[in-house]
């Protein structure tokens, strides 16, 4: 009797092809295909890992460059408020001193505006040409003017060449039509008065004011002349050329704004105190950012057990050098002495590090105690900030993780390392399946031969057993 056909067997041999070649197949691809996919999943949480990092450290330098900012400086040694923020703001530095100073406003410093004669032509009055000079402060500023000029590309002449130099040019119209050329400086103080000359009808001399009423043919000053700011900072008379007032009152800078009301003129009262609460909170977001980034890094590099607790799971830098460099390179700031002076290393402000998890931990109690010792409050700015841009804590913990963020750095290297990796992984598994795929098409054509051969001998055997089986029938009829 013939085999019966089974479903996916064989028409022949009844045997299933399709498992045997499967089988067969599985068994030539099992040990490539374990070893690629195990390289694989290494690969993409190392590539993950990277991400990680360098977000992390991102996100600490981002940290410290908002702490080291000079115009929002976090590390003050000592606040400076105003009283009448109206007249005037103060800001300080790590060598001001605690006290109180009464500050009149006299008068702001100003800078030089001065127009032209009159054109009743309007902007579109023509102007010769000619090479316009405007002097201020013993500085000549040369202006080409074209031929065809009229008042209006006069004026974007001068703001095209000269806009750089803090001098801008305008025109301004009065009822009648009639036009003047009024140009300004950003300079200000006594001196820096402008005078321009080289062009006829524009010949001004900014030291002579115009007046309130000026005919049509008056140039000069308009305003007045350029003056100095004054101001009296506790009874004693101080000038500025501008309204940015440094060194009259040591590690202070005084922001003029407006002069001071009344008659005798109020005085706005600027306090000096230490920053002591400020520096604190300060301290503390610098302990947090870096044990933020701590965390991160031994989160990726320590190994955890599996959901059974026994077999060991890997982190994407389990057993890596490099976090272990990093680590290092930022602890060494740490344990570095400072910029100078008597406070040197941030144990002597209450940071510690803690030795089993190697996070910074925060005394605030050590950090008050330290605080009572006078000058100390400058001195953590100086640890923080540094007498430069490059000796300060923060600068230095920044130039310690740049190497690692900056493009080009040691973690894109190593990205670029592992997207080799992952793309020769590619390669290698499209190299197993196209392996695979004639593999099964070599065997599934072998197999079949075999089936047909199979097939055809049964049917041999089939025709050879009726043969005998019809002479057995012929003898026993006769």
């Amino acid at each position: 009797m013939a085999s019966p056909i089974l479903p996916g067997s064989g028409l022949g041999s009844g045997l299933d092809i399709g498992s045997i070649v499967k089988a067969l197949v599985d068994s030539d691809k099992a040990a490539k295909q374990t070893q690629i996919d195990k390289q694989t999943k290494t690969n993409t949480l190392k590539i993950s890992g990277v991400g990680s990092l360098k977000s992390a450290l991102t996100a600490f330098q981002t940290a410290l460059t908002n702490l080291g900012s000079t115009t929002n400086p976090a590390f003050a040694g000592f606040t400076a408020t105003s009283g009448t923020t109206s007249i005037l703001t103060a800001t300080s530095d790590n060598t001001a001193v605690a006290g109180t100073y009464n500050v009149v406003v006299n008068n702001l410093a100003t800078s030089s505006k001065v127009a032209s004669a009159a054109f009743a032509g309007g902007a579109a009055s023509a102007i010769p040409s000619g090479t316009l000079k405007i002097s201020q402060n013993g500085t000549v500023y040369d202006v080409a003017i074209p031929a065809n000029a009229t008042l209006q590309s006069t004026r974007d002449a001068i703001n095209s060449a000269q806009g750089a130099n803090g001098i801008s040019a305008n025109i301004v119209t009065d009822s009648t039509g009639a036009s003047r050329l009024v140009i300004s400086s950003n300079k200000t103080g006594a001196g820096s008065d402008l005078k321009v000359s080289g062009i006829p009808g524009l010949v001004i001399d900014g030291t002579q004011p115009m007046g309130t009423n000026p005919a049509a043919g008056a140039s000069g000053a308009v305003d007045g002349i350029a003056k100095d700011a004054s101001l009296t900072i506790d009874g004693l008379a101080v000038t500025s050329k501008s309204n940015t007032v440094t060194g009259a009152i040591s590690g202070l800078t005084l922001n003029l704004a407006s002069v001071s009301p009344g008659t005798p003129p109020a005085a706005a009262t600027v306090t000096v105190a230490s920053n002591t609460s400020g520096l604190q909170t300060s301290i503390q977001s610098f302990v947090d950012s870096y044990n933020t980034l701590m965390n991160t890094i031994n989160s990726l590099t320590k190994a955890t057990a599996d959901s059974e607790g026994r077999l060991t799971v890997s982190a994407a830098f389990t057993g890596d050098s490099m976090p272990r460099a990093l680590i290092s390179d930022i602890r060494s700031v740490l344990t570095a002495p400072g910029a100078g002076g008597p406070l040197a290393v941030l144990s002597q402000i209450g940071v510690m590090t803690n030795e089993k998890t190697g996070n910074l931990a925060f005394d605030s109690t050590a950090f008050n105690k330290a605080m009572s010792t006078n000058g100390m409050s400058g001195q953590v700015k100086q640890l923080f900030s540094g007498t430069d841009t490059t000796n300060g804590l923060l600068a230095r913990m920044g130039k310690a993780i740049t190497p690692y963020l900056q493009t080009g750095g040691l973690l894109d290297q190593r990205n670029t390392n592992l997207q080799i990796v992952g793309k020769n992984l590619s390669t290698q598994q499209s190299a197993l399946d196209l392996r695979v795929e004639n593999m099964t098409k070599t065997l599934t054509a072998k197999y079949n031969a075999m089936d047909l051969l199979v097939g055809q001998m049964k049917a041999t055997a089939s025709n050879i057993t009726s043969f005998f089986a019809a002479l057995n029938a012929q003898k026993s009829s006769n």
